[in-house]
């Protein structure tokens, strides 16, 4: 008898896109954010999951004071169900690939310096080639494995790749940390005692890891007066505009929201800031995965420049 016909009826009755729907809500926590992530209607998620229920015979959620928490047979089902989805993906794979007969849901992990500075262009790139494409970009904070592991994104962009066996990377650029300052407010600082006697806009994450910038001024043993710390790159230029505040943090940035600024060397030695794609062992062979890092490869060789390693 084939495995097939030993399966119990009732368990071929599911389909992918009651494992997906399943899958979005065990991740976003919530029927709403899970409609959001798949593009479709909460009903659409409700009833996904009513049928899920009825077939398993759990209800896989159950409220818990506003919000909702999976059973103990949701959470020992998401390992499996995620394997099943990844099969069915190569069982589905043509044997070539063509982008414009693509439809693609890519979901990349990127703080907001990398984000900015190479996500607009991929999207543009990619919906360019692609049937249809859907991106999305969740923080990668410090990126784990079991984010890949567990299908949580399909790539991460960070300039600290987590280690393990079954992960692979490519360097896509080098940076360097420089000092931007508002040039109406102040000159660049001519000496180290300058630079360090200023008041300085930093980056401390909400998880209270700090840029490895600041971490060598540490292990240097100078010190400096941060005026400001905030969560993301992004909040810096605001607070450097109109004031006499420096902040050390990579050249890129001149592509983005400090662009309206000045910036100079630092007097200090630095090391270079190196920015790495991450993905999964598995994913290596996909030729639409594959593509997809060679087309980020390419936007990130355009955006860096000589930068680019």
């Amino acid at each position: 008898m084939s495995d097939l016909q030993s399966l119990p009826a009732h368990l071929l009755e599911i389909d992918g896109r009651m494992l997906r729907t399943f899958l979005a809500v065990l991740e976003t926590g919530s029927v709403t954010a899970a409609a959001d992530r798949l593009g479709v209607t909460q009903s659409a998620v409700s009833h996904a999951l009513e049928r899920l229920r009825e077939v398993l015979g759990d209800p896989l959620f159950v409220k818990s004071g506003r919000g909702i928490a999976a059973t103990t047979r949701a959470e020992a089902l998401a390992a499996p169900v995620r394997q099943l989805l990844a099969d069915l993906e190569r069982l589905g794979r043509p044997g070539r690939f063509d982008p414009e007969d693509t439809e693609l849901v890519l979901t990349l992990a990127a703080n907001d310096f990398q984000r900015d500075l190479l996500l607009p262009a991929l999207q543009r790139r990619l919906a360019g080639r692609l049937k249809s494409l859907r991106m999305i970009v969740i923080p990668s904070r410090a990126p784990t494995a079991q984010m890949l592991r567990a299908g949580h994104c399909d790539l991460i962009i960070t300039p600290r790749p987590p280690e393990s066996s079954d992960l692979l990377q490519k360097r896509l650029f080098t940076d360097r940390y420089v000092c931007f300052f508002d040039p109406r407010q102040r000159d660049a600082p001519a000496t180290l005692e300058e630079y360090l006697a200023a008041r300085h806009v930093t980056v401390a994450y909400e998880d209270g890891r700090r840029l490895e910038f600041d971490e060598l001024l540490e292990e240097r043993g100078l010190r400096r007066a941060v005026g400001v710390a905030v969560p993301n790159f992004s909040g810096i230029a605001a607070f450097l505009d109109g004031t006499q505040m420096l902040a050390s943090v990579p050249s890129l940035m001149c592509r983005g929201p400090l662009g309206a600024l000045a910036s100079a060397p630092l007097p200090l030695d630095a090391p270079e800031l190196s920015m790495y794609l991450v993905w999964h062992r598995r994913r290596h062979e996909d030729p639409v995965h594959a593509w997809v890092r060679a087309q980020l490869e390419d936007v990130a060789g355009e955006l860096a420049g000589p930068n680019r390693t």
